[in-house]
């Protein structure tokens, strides 16, 4: 199997994300190129964008990243409802052909701030559903011409998106990233995304939602390659064991100390996928070998719920075995973000290699 590592760029208005220092400029484009520029570097395949209302827009940053990289790829992370299908694969068709097909694309559902920018936010059943039309069409007009489509929240009429993406070898539009624990997400993910994303989970709950998810694309009659699966999670990293234990025990005990602050995303907590990782503190501090659950006790959300804690060779060690079971995209970080991209580029990344 081959293996991809990507990082992450927060991509935030408001500075602090996760413990990354305070700054007028963190995100600047100076800034943002920089930690895109490093990642070229230190060898990692590019990095997840996020979004959000309130949030400069994804598209926007991808591209600019893109136009000062050469090799670093977005992962763009997209809201159905935000943007129409036929607008987003217009624009992504422009940024691929622009960026020689560097574009990848995750397709987020949660709750957001739908009524600031015109939607109804609807129940999980619509969400999913328009979900679903949404990569539906993207991926028709990414790979059809004169595509007519009439569903219950999108349709178009003889549609072509120009410029035509480029097939690539093993690679005949832009990979499509979808995220989601609940049975509506899972529906989604079994018919109609390329690579479904997992937060940190132990190996186990992993593994079942992997034989779930085959299982789920067999029965529903999935009619395009194989699903793939990733995994984004925070690595926390040191030189040694000792040492990487002894940080990340005085970072959560400065999150205790300054829990209250509300939450960057109020509507996450609702999240089948994010309470999953909140229930996992109930189970032990430390799962597997060293899946560190305490952040989700003192506001740690999202991938910034679980930690792998360790020195190199334990990090390498616990990521190989999700590769085992099936994993083979990696989204991992950690802040602050660009000592991290180094310090993990020079240090785990050579232990991953194929």
């Amino acid at each position: 199997m081959s293996l991809e590592f990507l990082w992450y760029i927060p991509n935030q208005v408001t500075p602090g994300h996760r413990g990354e220092p305070v700054t007028a400029d963190h995100n600047s484009l100076e800034t943002l190129r920089t930690q895109a520029q490093t990642l070229e570097k230190y060898g990692w395949k590019g990095a997840l964008i996020g979004t959000g209302w309130g949030r400069p827009d994804t598209l926007t940053v991808a591209t600019a990243l893109a136009a000062a990289t050469t090799s670093f790829e977005p992962l763009i992370a997209i809201r159905p409802g935000y943007w129409r299908p036929a607008n987003f694969a217009s624009a992504a068709a422009t940024l691929d052909h622009l960026s020689g097909g560097r574009v990848r694309v995750n397709i987020v559902s949660g709750k957001d701030n739908l009524g600031a920018y015109g939607e109804t936010e609807g129940d999980q059943a619509d969400r999913y559903a328009r979900t679903k039309e949404f990569l539906q069409l993207v991926r028709k007009l990414w790979t059809e011409e004169n595509v007519t489509y009439r569903g219950e929240y999108y349709q178009v009429t003889d549609s072509t998106v120009a410029p035509r993406i480029i097939r690539r070898a093993g690679r005949p539009h832009p990979k499509l990233y979808f995220g989601g624990a609940s049975e509506a997400a899972e529906r989604v993910a079994a018919t109609e995304a390329d690579v479904q994303l997992f937060w940190g989970e132990p190996l186990e709950g992993v593994r079942e939602r992997i034989e779930r998810l085959r299982a789920l694309s067999t029965q529903l009659g999935r009619a395009h390659a194989p699903l793939e699966f990733g995994l984004r999670v925070t690595t926390f990293v040191r030189d040694t064991t000792e040492q990487a234990w002894a940080d990340a025990e005085a970072k959560v005990a400065e999150m205790a100390d300054n829990q209250g602050a509300p939450p960057q995303n109020p509507h996450r907590q609702t999240a089948v996928g994010q309470q999953r990782l909140l229930d996992l503190a109930a189970r032990g501090e430390v799962l597997d070998d060293n899946l560190y659950t305490a952040p989700g006790r003192f506001g740690g959300g999202g991938a910034g719920t679980t930690w792998l804690v360790g020195s190199p060779e334990d990090v390498a060690k616990s990521l190989r075995k999700y590769r085992d079971l099936g994993i083979t995209h990696f989204v991992l970080s950690d802040t602050p973000y660009l000592r991290e991209i180094e310090r993990q580029g020079n240090q785990l990344l050579p232990l991953l290699g194929e």
